[in-house]
């Protein structure tokens, strides 16, 4: 390893040993660039790896609230405002049980090098809480959000930082979220993406991360000079990434095969594709979203297997679309040993290093999470131009212009990796274009 990179990770691990996500994270880019650094020494002399991987600011602080009991609760609330280099902080809010300020900042930093993919002046943040919205009423959760953003509403801005959904947040959410900004700034702006049609919201958005990462899969199949048509997929998860992957995958002709959630798997040997199947995907969230055993209630000729993960089922295209180091090198192995040709990672870092290392070192392509899950942000980007131009686009314009970003987003990675002398290694190809674009930023602006 370069030796000002491993200065920089040995540094990293010294500080905060216990930030395992984001040290994952970190070392996954920092190794990736070392052809960048090496070539151009501007980067060391500028120390600019010390000052990218340490968020601008991190915000964190208490959300009380009152359950439906009436009984007090408190939860922790945070905001990683990552890097503004390139425009204002861009991420989305995510709760859950698990949610820690490692998680975040793996997050932000990632969202950083995402954004700038995207072509859009976005920068990178994330945010959440470790609040568990699973089992609690619309008061709880609209009380909840309020509360949350009675703190957040400080930091935030339609040019200073521009939440949207993750994990555990969707449109109810986000609406509430953004009811209560509104009313505490007392103004209407577009401070939130992945807000509701009827008030500023964008059209394909709750598809454009699943739209988004199976353009990017068609563009991987184009280069080798094959179609995405007839292709088999294994998908993990089943919310809005997964359904709007199954959705696309579908209208391209590929036959998406499984869904997965907490308590384990689907195998629909007959494929999730047609809209009655998609359209369930949506109910099954809002019935229990940790359980996907109720597809094979509706649709009987499907397969549950508890407690299992998807990928030892046979198929050509791995898309793992749930969170964060999901595929493992174990499944990775067992996937090569049933034929797979391609894995495009869906979620933020789904795959573990074991796993995507493999995937590359057995010329597998294997598309990194902040390629090819970028359509949900750039989506997002698109919902802030709408809003800043007081326009809405119909969903045909949307989907052209998130097509069009996938493809210029896939490019970007292959010329770079061709560049870099790594030709076919989307890892390499899309840290260095993403972190170039963000570091040069950082450097003209100053020591700031």
């Amino acid at each position: 390893m370069n030796a000002y990179i491993r200065e920089v990770l040995d540094g990293l691990k010294a500080r905060a040993p216990w930030e395992t996500e984001f040290l994952q994270a970190a070392e996954e880019v920092l190794e990736s660039i070392a052809p960048l650094i090496e070539k151009d020494p501007k980067y060391k002399a500028q120390r600019i790896l010390e000052r990218i991987v340490e968020p601008e600011r991190s915000i964190q602080f208490r959300v009380p609230w009152m359950n439906d009991k009436g009984d007090y609760v408190v939860n922790r609330g945070y905001r990683v405002q990552f890097n503004s280099a390139i425009g204002p902080y861009k991420g989305g809010i995510r709760f859950h049980p698990k949610v820690t300020l490692s998680t975040l900042k793996f997050l932000g930093f990632e969202q950083t090098f995402k954004n700038s993919l995207t072509g859009l002046p976005m920068g990178g943040g994330k945010g959440g809480s470790d609040f568990d919205p699973n089992g609690k009423s619309d008061n709880e959760i609209m009380r909840f959000c309020q509360s949350f953003m009675n703190e957040l509403y400080r930091h935030i801005g339609p040019d200073t930082d521009v939440p949207a959904g993750d994990i555990g947040v969707g449109g109810r959410e986000v609406g509430y979220m953004f009811g209560q900004y509104k009313k505490l700034q007392n103004e209407f702006t577009g401070v939130y993406t992945g807000k509701g049609i009827t008030f500023g919201g964008s059209l394909i958005r709750p598809e454009a991360t699943g739209f988004g990462a199976v353009y990017f899969a068609e563009e991987m199949f184009k280069l080798k000079g094959e179609k995405l048509e007839g292709k088999t997929i294994s998908l993990s998860g089943f919310g809005n990434v997964a359904w709007g992957a199954a959705i696309k995958a579908t209208e391209l002709g590929a036959k998406v095969v499984t869904v997965s959630g907490p308590d384990g798997y689907v195998y629909d040997p007959d494929g999730i594709n047609t809209p009655e199947k998609h359209k369930y995907l949506e109910e099954m969230l809002i019935i229990d979203r940790n359980k996907v055993e109720n597809y094979v209630k509706k649709f009987p000729n499907a397969k549950f297997f508890a407690g299992k993960r998807p990928w030892e089922q046979k198929v050509d295209i791995a898309m793992p679309c749930a969170i964060q180091n999901e595929l493992s090198g174990e499944d990775a192995q067992a996937l090569l040993k049933n034929g797979l040709q391609a894995c495009v990672e869906v979620s933020n870092m789904g795959c573990t290093p074991e796993a995507w290392k493999l995937f590359i070192e057995k010329k597998i392509p294997f598309a990194p999470g902040k390629a090819a899950n970028a359509g949900g942000v750039a989506t997002s980007g698109l919902e802030m131009s709408q809003n800043s131009m007081r326009l809405a686009w119909s969903a045909e314009e949307v989907d052209k212009r998130l097509h069009d970003i996938m493809i210029i987003i896939h490019n970007a990675c292959v010329n770079t990796a061709k560049q870099f002398g790594f030709e076919g290694n989307y890892v390499v190809g899309g840290n260095i274009a993403g972190f170039k674009k963000v570091a040069d930023a950082m450097i003209a602006q100053g020591l700031v």
